[in-house]
């Protein structure tokens, strides 16, 4: 006799009993299976990547633990400086440089972007009195931040267009209802590393002002938008009323960013930071990171810009010339920092695993994660070109494209 204690009784399955709820079950371990397959994709890319022999940047992902903390002893300068408490020392030196290399009065350094970025537009909603904020759908606080804006900060967002693209001074000047802060996202990531011409810049600066509003950039990838703008860092930052800069995306620092402006508006956003948390006890290895981002990284933008053009040519021309693809795209053709998109028509998977298999059986890593959020039917991928890629000659660009093509 079965032991009732033991029995499940009949049919235990709910997906074999047709219970209601089933088909999510089935979902879930579907979904569940998926994000572990993208997980091992991930980590075998990250293996493949730390051996490869020829790559067009380094990824954030690949570094380890004994590698960041012997990078951070060789910039310690002075060992013997006092270790940072609540901000002081190594942080208000930072504070100051990034002051300087903008040409604002003041800067207050923040553990991230997210947090910057919110304390800004929340310092400005009060001092303008109208807590609405025009802003690009795809900018970061609106897909990246958990609605953190409106839930968090009491904050309305309204969008000038809707469309892949920064916004135009029209768009800006016609939004129908009353707005305090203008935020440009420069570049604009998920459209492409996007950015206006300099007098499309200048005309939307404008029309804000015409709204009597405030203008903020985002400016996590600002430092290497000199070369699009033809202009200098003070002269771009001058234009708005505040910015946000990163020190890890760009400048390969640990974390951490800065908000730059008035000295009044950054002594507000101090406090802020304080009530948000950010006041934090020691945070000399992200300053020092920062500071030695500004001191290497930052004159060999223009660079590598230069070569993610290169890099970009190179790629047209060799998937032009590829039998197997239907089409592509490289977006935009020419790019406006180091960074661009490719677009295939593809599922997202298999051109990660074309990927991983180029690198671990060549040593050479061409496209990294790419995903199925591009446009309808295609996948997307983001490349960016920094110091490791500066070697790469048109022929390299080529024989890997076309080693990538026979791996699909």
């Amino acid at each position: 006799m079965t032991d009732p204690n033991l029995d499940p009784g009949p049919n235990p399955d709910p997906e074999a009993a047709g219970e209601p709820g089933s088909g999510r079950v089935t979902k879930a371990v579907a979904e569940h299976s998926a994000e572990q397959d993208e997980d091992a994709l991930s980590a075998r890319m990250v293996v493949a990547g730390r051996v490869a022999r020829r790559r067009l940047s380094h990824s954030l992902r690949e570094a380890t633990v004994g590698e960041l903390l012997a990078e951070l002893a060789g910039q310690v300068t002075d060992p013997d400086e006092p270790g940072d408490v609540y901000g002081n020392g190594v942080v208000e030196r930072l504070e100051r440089r990034v002051a300087e290399l903008l040409g604002t009065q003041d800067a207050a350094f923040f553990p991230t972007g997210t947090m910057a970025q919110q304390i800004a537009l929340r310092c400005w909603a009060g001092r303008t009195g109208n807590p609405v904020v025009a802003l690009h759908p795809t900018s970061h606080p609106e897909r990246w931040e958990g609605g953190a804006l409106s839930v968090v900060s009491g904050l309305r967002t309204v969008h000038p267009t809707g469309e892949p693209r920064q916004p135009t001074a029209s768009e800006v000047a016609e939004l129908p209802e009353p707005f305090g802060t203008l935020m440009l996202e420069l570049p604009l990531r998920d459209a492409g590393f996007l950015l206006p011409t300099w007098e499309e810049l200048s005309a939307l600066v404008d029309a804000a002002r015409e709204r009597d509003a405030v203008v903020h950039f985002d400016g996590a990838r600002l430092w290497e938008s000199t070369v699009h703008f033809g202009r200098t860092l003070p002269e771009i930052a001058a234009l708005a009323d505040s910015v946000y800069v990163s020190f890890y995306k760009s400048l390969g620092g640990i974390s951490g960013a800065a908000l730059a402006g008035s000295a009044s508006l950054v002594a507000e956003s101090k406090v802020w930071r304080h009530r948000y948390g950010g006041q934090i006890f020691r945070q000399f290895p992200a300053a020092l990171s920062a500071l030695a981002g500004l001191e290497r990284e930052l004159p060999r933008l223009p660079s590598y810009v230069a070569k993610a053009r290169a890099v970009a040519s190179a790629l047209s021309s060799a998937l032009a010339a590829a039998p197997e693809v239907p089409w592509f795209r490289v977006h935009p053709e020419v790019p406006h920092t180091h960074q661009f998109q490719v677009w295939l028509p593809y599922d997202a998977d298999r051109l990660t695993e074309a990927g991983v298999r180029l690198a671990e059986e060549t040593g050479t890593v061409l496209f990294r994660r790419w995903s199925p959020d591009g446009p309808p039917g295609l996948s997307v991928t983001e490349v960016e070109v920094t110091r490791p890629g500066l070697s790469w000659t048109e022929a390299e660009v080529t024989t890997a494209v076309a080693d990538f093509v026979a791996r699909l």
